[in-house]
Order: structure tokens, then C-alpha cells, then sequence
């Protein structure tokens, strides 16, 4: 029999170890995702560690920023080497990034007291979410009116626009240093919108380099601002990391435009939940009361209403509400010949 100590410490123990554990699951799994999509890594992260209680909002947030300026530093210098990235572009959005991505954990600071920072982190990481979820939907939008209007994938780099570029950059860093979130999700779009003619590959390739020093930047301050939980950590590098590997080689043979949709009902969900779990008023009051069914109902009304909404969008554009070209084929048009033979098409 175990004496009363020895029990506590394997209480201790198996509690410790239980939620690295699920640490490395969580991060082993998000990492196959942004593998296979390019996207979601602090924004499917970040809400998946809170939920598994972990850790409080600052030191999660603080934690999946170091790991992530781990596994997106091996993809930056993947790019960088297969000559993709516009450094040019990448230049103007790191002045921007950086020092607002060290900015923003210190102005949370500043403006929430340290008993209601934890329910403040949690609301702004709610609306990150949501955020970035609206930003797929913009995103998508975009790329089905360049594919009916006939825009051309342009093979050469843009002129690149400094002023728009460091704001950008900027809006994205404070962002990024305050919940994590955005990287990825809402420069890519806004790079999008800013530079239309700029190739899929040269997007991401941009994005992956200007997001290192972004999220260096932002760990760092988070580090100073919070302290780093290097049991929290070291778990989320162990999984990411080969997770992020194993779904880059596996990309090819996996319907990623349906794992997309996939992740931007997560990110909704996920963002409802946070702002409830907050006590934002119009959804609950914390962590004391949440409303499960509603979110769940919510969901339910997410998953029936996008696509009468998406067939709304296409109509709009001159497409039939359902049909060719397909949601994977106007997010890669260039991969199927029957998505570039509708760039012909006039929108009404």
C-alpha cells in the first residue's frame, strides 16, 4: 500500500503527465492540419489548450508562439530555399509586425487589471477567432470574383505599396501579440486584397517569411510579459512539429479545400465558446455559466445556413447556386482546367 505522500505524488504525477500527454495529442493533430492546409495553427492551438485547462490564457498563448516560431521557421526556410517568398513584400510587413507583435501583450497589460486579464485575453482570442474565420469567408469571396471576372495569376512579383503594407503588417502583429491568432489567416487575406495578382505559391511563401520574426517577436514580449510554462511548451514542439511534417507529405492525397470549411466552423465554434466561457454579456456570465446548447445549436446553424449563404454569394457573381466551379476548384484554380475555363464568365 502507498502511504499518504507517496499517493499524492502519484496523483501528482499521472495529473502532470496526463495533460502533457494531451499536449502533444492536441499538438500533434493541429500540426497534421496546418500540414495539409497552411492554416490554423495558432488559431486551432490556442482555443484547443484552453479547453483542456492546461494552462491559463497568457501562458498558452505565450507557449504556442515559441512552438510556433519553431515549425514555421523549418516552412519559411523551405520556401525561402525554393526561391518563392517576395522578400521585397515580406520586408515592408515585418517593419509593420514586429513592433506592434511586441506591443501587444504590454498594452493588454496596461489596460486589463491582472484579476480580469485572464477573461480579457479570452475575449480578445474569442474575436481573433471569429475573425479569422470571417477572413476564409472574405478570402473565398475574393478568389471566386477573380475566377468569374478572369483575373490573371500573375507569375511576376507586384509593385509593392509600402504605406498599405506596413499597416498591415501592423494590424496583423497586434493581433498576433495579443491572442496568437492571425499569421497566417488575416495578412494572407489582407495580402490578398492588397496584391491580387500575386501567385498562390509567392502568397504563402511571403506570408511563412514575414510571420518568423513576427512570431519571434511576439513569444519574446509574452515571455517577458507572462513568463514561459516549459511543460507546456516542450509537449506542444514534441507533437507539432512531426505532426506538421507527416501533413505536409500527406497533403497531396487529402481534400484540403473540405478540411478548410472543416476549420472555419471549428474557429467559429470555438470562438462562441471562448466569448461565453469569458462572460461576454450577450452570450453568458464566465466560467460559472456557460451555455453549451446554445453553442451547439449555433454550430448546427452554421454547418445549414453557409451554404444557402455561399450559393447567395455565387448567384450574385453570375454562377448557379451550386455547381461547377467547386469550392476547391476557385480556391486552386490554376490545378483544374474546367475552374480556368470559367474565367470567361461576366459577372451580372
Amino acid at each position: 500500500m502507498l502511504d499518504a505522500g507517496q499517493q499524492l505524488l502519484a496523483d501528482g504525477w499521472v495529473s502532470t503527465h496526463g495533460l502533457e500527454i494531451k499536449t502533444v495529442i492536441a499538438a500533434f493533430i493541429v500540426g497534421v492540419v496546418v500540414g495539409i492546409t497552411g492554416m490554423g495553427g495558432g488559431a486551432l492551438m490556442t482555443p484547443a489548450l484552453i479547453f483542456l485547462g492546461v494552462g491559463d490564457a497568457s501562458t498558452v498563448v505565450t507557449a504556442d508562439l515559441t512552438a510556433a516560431a519553431v515549425y514555421k521557421s523549418g516552412g519559411a526556410v523551405v520556401h525561402w530555399r525554393e526561391g518563392s517568398p517576395n522578400l521585397r513584400l515580406a520586408g515592408w510587413l515585418i517593419v509593420g509586425s514586429v513592433p506592434m507583435a511586441f506591443l501587444g501583450p504590454h498594452l493588454v497589460g496596461w489596460v486589463a487589471p491582472d484579476a480580469d486579464l485572464d477573461n480579457v485575453l479570452k475575449l480578445c482570442i474569442g474575436f481573433a477567432l471569429l475573425f479569422a474565420a470571417a477572413s476564409y469567408a472574405v478570402r473565398l469571396y475574393i478568389q471566386m470574383r477573380r475566377v468569374v471576372g478572369g483575373g490573371r495569376w500573375g507569375e511576376r512579383d507586384p509593385v509593392v505599396r509600402p504605406v498599405p503594407t506596413m499597416l498591415v503588417g501592423a494590424v496583423g502583429g497586434l493581433l498576433v501579440g495579443i491572442t496568437s491568432v492571425g499569421s497566417g489567416s488575416v495578412i494572407m487575406v489582407a495580402l490578398l486584397m492588397l496584391y491580387p495578382t500575386l501567385s498562390a505559391v509567392k502568397l504563402v511563401g511571403t506570408d511563412l517569411v514575414q510571420a518568423v520574426p513576427l512570431v519571434l517577436s511576439a513569444a519574446v514580449s509574452n515571455i517577458l510579459a507572462h513568463g514561459l510554462d516549459w511543460g507546456i511548451t516542450i509537449p506542444l514542439i514534441i507533437g507539432s512539429v512531426p505532426g506538421t511534417l507527416i501533413g505536409a507529405k500527406i497533403a497531396p492525397r487529402v481534400p484540403q479545400s473540405v478540411i478548410r470549411r472543416g476549420i472555419v466552423v471549428v474557429l467559429t465554434i470555438s470562438g462562441l465558446a471562448l466569448l461565453d466561457k469569458a462572460g461576454w454579456a450577450p452570450l453568458g456570465a464566465g466560467e460559472e455559466e456557460t451555455h453549451p446548447i446554445f453553442i451547439g445549436l449555433a454550430g448546427i446553424a452554421l454547418v445549414g445556413l453557409v451554404p444557402i449563404v455561399w450559393g447567395g454569394l455565387r448567384r450574385s457573381v453570375g454562377l448557379p447556386m451550386f455547381g461547377k466551379p467547386t469550392v476547391a476548384e476557385i480556391e486552386e484554380p490554376r490545378a483544374d482546367p474546367k475552374a480556368r475555363g470559367t474565367r470567361t464568365r461576366t459577372p451580372r
